[in-house]
């Protein structure tokens, strides 16, 4: 059974709109043509898309020979969602659709769920199958992956393996939704880095944006995206708020999971490019979780 939810009108050709023209009635949804310049224009452009490299510093993972994030973090991050949930008005969609306003279907992949405890996650297309028809069952645009939640479904690659623990709870918030439903930034940025993070069950290509709110640096990581228009992106380039910047990737190219954008706030980058731990082992599970703050606060989901 193929399933189909919520997906972009492709009798004409996909468009990237304007600023103002992107400001559009939510659940109106436009895919990128990965063919068309998504990509803001910047100073010194030669308008050429490159290919997309590895992260420039890949992540270590905890649980093997990581140190642990040093303590001053876990009050800067405090201080970080307390000032978010102060704007909280001001955050723009990340994707076309009015979360605020409700309609997600929330998803349980932890080991209680009666839906996805048991499923093959290497059998993708079934997974993905499954995941739609319960988005398309419950006639709403988007399911939703929860923050913090413990998951059984990072069983099936390597990249979750640790020295003595395995990693399995997650550090951002999944939003399933068709390959090529467009991904804005919530709130004015600067492209800090970009990689594509090949590999079973990885992001693939990936950006992260840097911020200043009120004085306050912070990072936001979009992950399991298109190929083509994150290589129209440069690193430096500025993006207003609402600016869509990329596309959700399909299955092929985002690191084998089903469509879907893995949205992550991060109080300090560890120094890291391109690449950032999106999920945690239990034993660090605070730690973590303090770096990360829940992305819910700018996604403002009132089913999470």
């Amino acid at each position: 059974m193929k399933v189909a939810i919520a997906e972009p009108d492709r009798s004409t050709p996909c468009r990237r709109p304007g600023r103002q023209e992107g400001r559009r009635r939510p659940g109106s949804v436009v895919c990128v043509d990965p063919a068309a310049d998504v990509r803001p224009r910047c100073p010194g452009d030669a308008g050429e898309p490159r290919p997309l490299g590895e992260a420039t510093q890949k992540v270590d993972v905890p649980g093997s020979q990581t140190p642990l994030p040093y303590n001053g973090v876990v009050s800067q991050t405090s201080d970080l969602a307390a000032l978010l949930a102060s704007h909280r008005d001001r955050f723009r969609p990340v994707i076309p659709f009015d979360l605020r306003a409700g309609g997600s279907v929330v998803f349980d992949f932890t080991d209680s769920s009666r839906d996805f405890a048991q499923i093959d996650i290497n059998d993708v297309t079934g997974f993905t199958e499954r995941l739609f028809g319960r988005i398309a069952e419950a006639d709403l645009p988007v399911g939703v992956g929860r923050y913090a939640e413990d998951r059984t479904i990072y069983r099936h690659s390597p990249l979750f393996d640790g020295d003595s623990e395995r990693r399995s709870v997650h550090l951002g918030v999944d939003l399933f939704v068709v390959e090529g439903t467009e991904v804005a930034t919530p709130i004015a940025a600067r492209v800090h880095s970009l990689a594509d993070n090949a590999g079973l069950g990885d992001y693939g290509p990936t950006v992260i944006l840097e911020h200043e709110l009120d004085g306050r640096r912070f990072w936001t990581l979009y992950g399991h995206l298109g190929r083509e228009p994150v290589e129209r992106l440069e690193i430096g380039c500025e993006l207003a708020a609402g600016e869509i910047f990329a596309g959700v990737g399909d299955i092929d190219e985002n690191g084998g999971w089903p469509p879907h954008l893995h949205f992550q706030l991060i109080a300090d980058l560890l120094g890291r490019s391109g690449d950032f731990p999106g999920v945690a082992a239990p034993s660090e599970r605070q730690r973590w979780l303090a770096i990360c703050p829940d992305p819910n606060i700018v996604l403002g989901i009132p089913e999470l």
